[in-house]
């Protein structure tokens, strides 16, 4: 007899309850319970707390939208951080004009369309000559901003106080507004995210990924589905720069450069590519990684700072790279795998097997 609660056996008899997301209701009320919890925790935390985790939802954000493009369609994307710029420069041009809540769709339909045209090589490429082809539209990005005196030439565009229901957003609530704010559209596209896969779409998506010719043989359109990948994984991005920008008070260049970008793949590849949970676990491991070692490079400085030789800058990349090395020789699937073999240990505890 089936346990609504507890996964007790396969019940399954339709295919809609073979693709339901909440199997069981404990399963619903966690995550009523999870998110409860995420709208409290504010409260217990300080400004610069409050700091860190609104730049760790945003990456959050982020990094669904590249693994839409990387984790669910195959297609390496070296330039996701040039899709963020896209989002943050159209929040900064619209933003004096426009709503705030108006300006986050907006700087995310931009990202989209410039999302779609960098797809369209891959009509024809793939693999490693697409990976180029992204990597040039990150460059391309980078020489336009920087040489365009409407986008200050890639300084600093600064952003608008928002006022929201009468009240002007300040100083001491800044963090605390954007947490909220950034909160819901994460909760929102996180569950459109999820519900992907369940679509026609998604399921395009992965069966492109797997074997393109086969998705083609079985009546599935490749190329359209690639372009489609790259312009919903950028309207992803879109948001998240636009989210940044309001979130850092400014637009500059540098927020949006290569190394944002591969920041970005190593996220996806430490939390679990094409993961949901993957999504948040990566940006939260290697943000407290580099915060952790920030504050390890200024104690190796302290008891080891031998002159001419930088010992305590050198701790932070060297962290970053070796974490990203040991994930993919030890656990290519990432955290996100350790979250299933927790939660599968769980469901059949005190059973062994």
């Amino acid at each position: 007899m089936r346990n609504p609660w507890t996964r007790t056996g396969n019940y399954k008899t339709s295919y809609a309850q073979d693709t339901t997301i909440f199997a069981t209701y404990s399963e619903q009320a966690s995550l009523v319970v999870f998110l409860i919890g995420m709208l409290v925790l504010p409260r217990f935390l300080s400004r610069g707390d409050m700091q860190i985790l609104d730049l760790i939802l945003i990456y959050a954000l982020a990094v669904l939208g590249l693994n839409i493009i990387t984790g669910y369609a195959g297609l390496i994307n070296i330039g996701h951080a040039a899709f963020l710029g896209v989002g943050a420069y159209t929040a900064a041009l619209v933003a004096p004009y426009l709503p705030f809540w108006l300006v986050l769709p907006v700087a995310g339909l931009v990202a989209a369309v410039a999302g779609a045209v960098v797809g369209i090589p891959a009509l024809r490429i793939k693999h490693l000559y697409l990976a180029i082809a992204t990597l040039a539209f990150q460059l391309i990005f980078e020489w336009a901003v920087g040489h365009s005196p409407a986008l200050e030439q890639g300084g600093a565009m600064a952003m608008p106080r928002v006022v929201f229901l009468g009240y002007k957003v300040g100083f001491k609530n800044h963090h605390y507004f954007w947490y909220y704010v950034t909160f819901v559209v994460l909760v929102i596209m996180a569950f459109g995210f999820r519900n992907l896969l369940r679509t026609r779409f998604g399921r395009s998506l992965v069966a492109v990924r797997d074997n393109d010719r086969a998705a083609d043989a079985m009546g599935m359109d490749p190329g359209r589905t690639k372009v489609f990948a790259f312009a919903l994984g950028a309207f992803y991005a879109g948001v998240a720069g636009a989210l940044y920008a309001y979130w850092s008070r400014a637009v500059v260049i540098e927020d949006y450069s290569l190394m944002i970008s591969i920041k970005f793949l190593a996220m996806a590849i430490v939390g679990g590519l094409g993961t949901l949970v993957g999504s948040f676990f990566g940006p939260a491991f290697l943000e407290l990684l580099d915060i952790n070692m920030e504050t390890f490079s200024y104690w190796i400085k302290e008891i080891y700072n031998p002159p001419g030789v930088d010992v305590g800058s050198a701790i932070r990349p060297l962290a970053f790279g070796l974490a990203i090395v040991l994930f993919l020789i030890f656990e290519p699937r990432g955290l996100a795998n350790w979250w299933r073999l927790l939660r599968s240990y769980f469901r059949n505890w005190p059973f062994k097997y």
